[in-house]
Formats: structure tokens, sequence, C-alpha cells
């Protein structure tokens, strides 16, 4: 039995969004249209794949398993694609893209998985980098691409366009030393025991840049390399942790306060190279990624779109 991978990209786009006119949309057909695919679907299938009620559908069991097997076939045909496109492609430079430790987190990885599986001809090289670092390579023309803070890329002289909010709060374990404040300083926070990022780190970093010379003593119980340990770490009641709010899930049990300091909050700016070939088509669609992945992220989720 053969199925057609544009009705099996449609079925799992119903499936995704509960709605035969939700999954329509995404695949640009008409609500007509798209419910004669799943009725030929079923056809072929000889079953019932979805059941349909007031509130929109869900597969059945024979749907659930379609769906599997749809997500796998899709993902070989993606990459069969793309193995025999790069022998009769033109060799290209890979575009470079730099950013933070923050927007390494998710938004880079959400933007990245969106832009390669639409541009198989295109590669992207991509660096944590602080910000000052990041401008000094986009001004050098050595980068086509990079989230930046905006405290930290005022008047670089580079073409710029906000991305969204990153700012910092405190997180700790629930009902712990945060419960019931809505905001503190960080002088405050280090009072006591902390976990953190690496000293190499971007984001300790910039932390530590902006505290200065005079900042408090802090005693780190330990020091990872990743924000999802962080956060683990901190609800786990280790210690309390400085992180980006947008690095927090909303199925992670901790308290969470606002600092109350200045230089917390902040805001990623999408900042452009200076080299000729950042107005090329590819870094125009990775740019259009990057924003996308800006908007639709939600507060927490694993940073990946649905297929």
């Amino acid at each position: 039995m053969r199925y057609d991978l544009d009705d099996l990209r449609l079925f799992l786009h119903i499936v995704a969004e509960g709605s035969i006119t939700a999954g329509a949309r995404r695949m640009h057909l008409s609500l007509p249209s798209a419910s004669a695919r799943v009725r030929s679907l079923e056809h072929h299938a000889g079953v019932d794949l979805l059941i349909r009620g007031r509130r929109g559908v869900r597969p059945t069991p024979a749907g659930t398993a379609l769906a599997r097997h749809a997500r796998d076939v899709l993902d070989q045909t993606a990459r069969l694609e793309s193995a025999v496109a790069s022998y009769a492609r033109p060799p290209t430079a890979p575009l470079t893209l730099l950013g933070g430790g923050s927007a390494m987190h998710r938004l880079v990885p959400r933007a990245l998985v969106s832009f390669l599986r639409a541009h198989p001809d295109v590669d992207v090289e991509v660096s944590e980098s602080r910000t000052p670092r990041t401008v000094r390579m986009l001004a050098d023309g050595e980068a086509d691409l990079g989230v930046v803070l905006d405290r930290e890329a005022r008047d670089c002289g580079l073409t710029m366009e906000p991305l969204g909010d990153d700012s910092l709060v405190v997180i700790g374990q629930c009902g712990g030393i945060l419960a019931g404040r809505t905001e503190v300083t960080y002088s405050e926070v280090a009072e006591h025991p902390l976990v953190g990022l690496d000293s190499g780190s971007s984001l300790r970093r910039s932390i530590e840049k902006n505290l200065g010379p005079h900042a408090p003593a802090v005693r780190y119980r330990t020091t990872v390399a990743h924000l999802n340990t962080l956060v683990s770490l901190a609800a786990a009641g280790v210690g309390l942790a400085v992180v980006p709010r947008r690095a927090i899930a909303p199925y992670h049990p901790l308290d969470v306060c606002d600092l109350r300091d200045p230089w917390a909050r902040r805001r990623h700016l999408l900042a452009w190279g200076t080299k000729a070939r950042t107005s090329s088509t590819a870094t125009a669609a990775l740019a259009e990624h990057l924003r996308r992945a800006a908007m639709s992220e939600p507060d927490g989720g694993d940073g990946l779109p649905a297929l």
C-alpha cells in the first residue's frame, strides 16, 4: 500500500492541531480538499483514522500508528533528499550564526530545526559567543547573523532588530527561601548558596561583568554546563540560580522572583553582519526563522517545533 507524502504531512498536521480545518490551513488547502484527502487515506487503510467530535478530531489507535510511522517516513525522505541534493549542488560556504548561552538554550535550536529542514542546500555554523565578541565578528565580516543583548550592543553601528525579552530571574525550590517573594536584588540572592553555570559560559560572564569589581561574594554549591541542569538543581533545592525567564518550563516546580537590579532587564536583538553576502536569500531566510522562533517560543517546552 502506497501513501502520498503530502497526505501524510496533512494527516500529521491534523493530529498535531486536533482539527482538520487547522491542518488544512497549515498545508494551504481548502477544508473540502483536506477532508477528501483524509477520507481517501481512510479508504486506503480500510479503517477509521480519526474520531470526529464537536471540539475537533483525535486519532484512533490506527491513526496513532499511522502518525508514528508517517513521521519516520517523512524524516527518512528528508534525509534521502538531502543526501542526494548534496551531490547536485555547487559547494557554498556555510552561514555563520552566533549567540549567547541564553539564545542557544531554546531560541537558536528551534530556528535551526525549521531552517535546516526547509533549506537542505544550506549549511549553518553555530557558535556560542558573548555579545561583544559577536558584534566584533559581525562588524569584521566574519559572521552573518548574531543574537545579541541590547545593553551590550548599543551604538555598535550594525543593523539590528528586536527579537524578544531575555530578562533574568532568580529561581529556587518551591516553598523555599523565595516563597511569597515577587522580586529580590542580587545582593539578597548572594546571601544564600547558589548553583551556577561554568565560569566560561557567556551568561555567567555577562552577569559578572554587570556586577563589577564590588560584586558580593558568592558561594556556588556547584557549577554546570547547561541551563536545563541548572534549573533542575534549583528545583531540587540544591541552591538558588539566576537564569533567563525563558529557560523555565511551566512543569518545573519552582518559585520564581524578578531580579530588581536594572542590568537584569534585557532583550535579545537580531544583528546583521556587514559583509556583502549578508543580503543573500539564505541569510534573509535564516533571519526569518529566528524571528518566527522568537515569536512562537512558549514559556517552557523543549524548544523544538512539532512536526
